[in-house]
């Protein structure tokens, strides 16, 4: 089905009359391909799925939960948790608080790894670990920590490379999967072990209208393949609000296939994905 930018727009103006959420500026070829796709899907036209988004709240936080993007991975990308891991986050050994924003965590995965990581650090106890996301249904899986084994059994490569490599060694450290979580082949889960469960406060926030609610200021904000999907004006705003949140010095990570350009990239230094604050 061919969308029009018309429909895009009535889309967008819809779910903004009849919801919290506010796609006005996403970016417009990203929309129209999840919009199209959630027609497929469904076998619906664009008139049929607002009725039903207007009747049905359930069918609505469905069709938000299909268009936003929520692709994540334990220690996805390596490279960037051992520059975390080596070059980031030792510097926070003699600090006395560490505040971590996950922003667009999805379903939490990232956040898991981040506190696998600060644990293999001693870096655990003084963390404090924020999670946010649009998407309710992401976060009510974040909250319970349950994965499906096969999709997640790749990544576990992953693990090994971040935290179990010896920089220098052919040999691996020895950090059983148990330490952090259960896996049952049977049941197709991986289960977060509840040290990591307690730890995270995990909420409901939209970084199109980030005033709402008020999340206070970190030393690292995370925030990896989400601002792709935004258009130029709205990466621009999210990064001014990602500046005023960083503490001096602070930390910003972005995806692998995203950079910061535009007025607020020169009160950045610039070292691969990872940006720190002048």
């Amino acid at each position: 089905m061919i969308l029009t930018e018309e429909d895009i727009s009535t889309f967008v103006n819809t779910l903004k009359e009849l919801s919290l959420y506010d796609f006005t500026e996403y970016s417009y070829k990203s929309l129209t391909r999840r919009i199209s796709k959630v027609l497929v899907d469904h076998n619906l036209k664009l008139q049929a799925l607002l009725d039903l988004m207007k009747r049905d709240p359930e069918f609505r936080e469905s069709i938000v939960y299909e268009i936003t993007v929520n692709t994540t991975e334990l220690f996805r990308d390596p490279a960037v948790w051992q520059t975390l891991r080596y070059s980031i986050l030792p510097k926070f050994r003699n600090s006395t608080r560490l505040r971590i924003w996950h922003a667009g965590c999805s379903t939490g995965q990232e956040v898991y790894s981040m506190m696998i990581l600060l644990n293999e650090l001693g870096l655990f106890e003084k963390a404090e670990i924020v999670g946010t996301d649009i998407n309710s249904k992401a976060l009510e899986i974040a909250k319970r920590g349950v994965y499906n084994y096969r999709f997640n059994l790749n990544y576990l490569d992953n693990f090994d490379k971040v935290i179990k490599e010896i920089p220098g060694s052919k040999q691996l450290k020895e950090v059983p999967y148990s330490n952090y979580f259960s896996i049952d082949k049977i049941r197709d889960t991986i289960t977060m072990k509840e040290i990591l469960l307690k730890k995270p406060l995990f909420l409901w926030h939209n970084l199109v209208s980030p005033e709402d609610p008020p999340i206070g200021n970190f030393d690292l904000i995370l925030c990896r393949n989400v601002i792709i999907y935004f258009n130029f004006s709205l990466q621009n705003k999210l990064f001014k609000y990602f500046l005023n949140c960083l503490f001096d010095k602070g930390i910003l990570v972005l995806g692998a296939h995203e950079s910061m350009i535009g007025p607020y990239s020169d009160h950045f230094e610039k070292i691969d994905q990872i940006s720190i604050k002048k």
